[in-house]
């Protein structure tokens, strides 16, 4: 609807500045001369507003000049209490920004609105963390967060699966995911990814660093989601499983003393260890080493926990 875009014309460039016609036309998915017709007709309604030629030029709000337009649809107040996500606010110290925004919005609201919005929070809730997540906490996450917001440069003592697991790394925080509950940091030179529940150690030395003009974070995560899903199917172990054993997606390639050799995509070692374990002495895992290290020693601990014929009980 004309009207609807008019209105976000005018917060476009309340929000962003100066904006050419060609800028609008490509964010509002519209023709290059409806933009000009709608410039037209906000300037006829007495919106002071202003279009410069030449390269730098394009169209702006008169300096101090801001719309007080409280028009939300229902289905736009609907949607901004569905996406207020307590708990991720909560992990990144937040959570009474959040409640207090999410107030002030809900008073600034008509009334039938106001109905509607209510409506969404006691019929829907946001749990992002899957069920068998293990609930490891992120202690650094704030930290982490603040470096991101400031361009400030980290040091952090890093737990990795593979040898050698802790390591020393420096980071330049560019941005922060949360995926299926768990919080991962985007972060130079690379850039990398990191888990940040698996950061043991952190320092912020006050270094700051410039972030790239062109990086961005839903790119970058997008395009790391598909390599992920590709490392699935080359990330594999080798395993022995014992006769009549099987294993979602294991293929075959082999036999031996009526034991059956395997390959197994691998999505993580914390996963494949999890997951071979509860086979118990019905597989033998013969790589990668890292997994066949990972998983010894794991066993060694359980050896030596069980290894008393009563526990202690505490005392």
């Amino acid at each position: 609807m004309r009207s609807s875009r008019l209105v976000s014309i005018l917060l476009l460039l309340q929000t962003r500045g100066r904006m050419t016609a060609a800028q609008l036309a490509e964010e509002l998915e519209v023709s290059v001369r409806t933009v000009y017709r709608d410039v037209e007709a906000l300037g006829a309604a007495g919106v002071p507003l202003y279009g410069d030629a030449g390269h730098a030029g394009g169209y702006r709000l008169l300096d101090g000049w801001r719309t007080r337009l409280t028009g939300l649809t229902t289905g736009e107040a609907e949607a901004l209490f569905l996406a207020g996500a307590p708990g991720p606010a909560a992990d990144l110290g937040l959570g009474p920004v959040l409640a207090a925004a999410q107030l002030k919005v809900r008073a600034a609201l008509p009334p039938e609105l106001r109905a509607h919005a209510d409506r969404i929070s006691g019929r829907f809730h946001l749990d992002a963390p899957g069920w068998y997540a293990d609930g490891e906490e992120a202690p650094y996450l704030p930290a982490v967060a603040d470096a991101v917001w400031n361009s400030r440069v980290l040091h952090v003592r890093y737990r990795r699966w593979a040898e050698p697991t802790d390591v020393d790394r420096r980071l330049e925080p560019y941005g922060l995911v949360l995926k299926a509950g768990r919080w991962y940091v985007v972060a130079g030179p690379g850039p990398r990814t990191f888990r940040v529940d698996q950061i043991l150690e952190l320092t912020a030395p006050g270094e700051e660093f410039t972030r790239p003009d062109d990086f961005d974070l839903a790119a970058y995560w997008a395009a790391y989601q598909r390599d992920f899903h590709d490392r699935l199917v080359s990330a594999e172990a080798l395993v022995r499983l014992a006769p009549g054993v099987t294993l979602p997606r294991a293929t075959p390639v082999g036999a031996a003393d009526a034991w059956t050799l395997a390959r197994v995509p691998v999505e993580s070692a914390d996963r494949a260890v999890a997951e071979f374990l509860r086979l118990g002495t019905d597989i033998e895992v013969l790589g990668p080493p890292e997994l066949r290290e990972r998983i010894a020693r794991t066993v060694a601990e359980l050896a030596e926990r069980y290894g008393n014929a009563e526990p202690d009980g505490g005392h």
